[in-house]
């Protein structure tokens, strides 16, 4: 089974004016299909800046980065930027919808954006994830019609509407309250569990980490520890 994510010997380091900050030092990742996995730090650790390396928004000083078999730290920024919307699926704390779109504008709008507008089978595809995350009745509200637990919900649909390879997180139960928390969570486990869709979670919270299949936890710029879990009971 070939792994969605093969990176090795990452490096990141960002200069201002004379001086030198090295983020990254030498991180291997690797993640195989199907996997929830946690990416846990410190502020300062680095995961935030492996994340946005993983996610392509940031290239590394040093290394290289497979994902779903084809390298990718080597692509000009057109075919990144092309990569990342057809094969990788982002949800960030602050979930970034468009407010004078609807539900299904905003879940659509990362095939729609391309191709210049909603085609037919688009909103179809984009009504089924919306009904799948338990928004079928809040379809054609505008994003700012809904709640903060329901426009993460939103955003997970719009991370899945390309069927991405992976799925990465960026503390995605930041901003919201324990209980709509508990419910995106539950969420990202059954996309996980049902559909085979593979997670990178970057989050400060264990709670978040206790749901994940594996933990990956970074200190000062390397892997310190990764670790298998279990997935235990709703709130282990």
């Amino acid at each position: 089974m070939s792994p969605v994510l093969d990176a090795r010997g990452i490096g990141m380091t960002f200069r201002n004016g004379d001086e030198l900050t090295e983020v990254l030092k030498g991180v291997d990742l690797t993640l195989n299909p199907g996997e929830l996995a946690a990416l846990l730090g410190a502020s300062g650790s680095g995961k935030s800046t492996l994340l946005s390396i993983v996610g392509l928004l940031l290239r590394p000083t040093v290394g290289t980065i497979t994902i779903a078999g084809e390298r990718v730290d080597t692509l000009s920024e057109a075919q990144r930027a092309l990569f990342r919307n057809r094969r990788l699926g982002f949800i960030f704390q602050f979930h970034y919808l468009l407010p004078d779109f609807t539900a299904t504008e905003n879940v659509a709008f990362p095939a729609a954006a391309p191709a210049g507008g909603i085609s037919p089978e688009m909103r179809r595809r984009a009504r089924d994830l919306l009904a799948r995350v338990g928004l079928s009745d809040r379809m054609e509200f505008p994003a700012t019609r809904l709640s903060g637990g329901q426009k993460q919900r939103v955003a997970i649909a719009r991370a899945l509407m390309n069927g991405p390879d992976l799925v990465l997180a960026d503390e995605p139960t930041g901003s919201l309250d324990r209980a709509s928390a508990e419910q995106v969570l539950d969420l990202m486990r059954e996309v996980n569990q049902e559909d085979g869709a593979t997670f990178l979670i970057c989050t400060h919270d264990e709670h978040v980490a206790a749901r994940c299949t594996r933990r990956i936890s970074l200190s000062d710029g390397r892997v310190e520890s990764v670790m298998r879990t279990d997935l235990g009971a709703r709130g282990a």
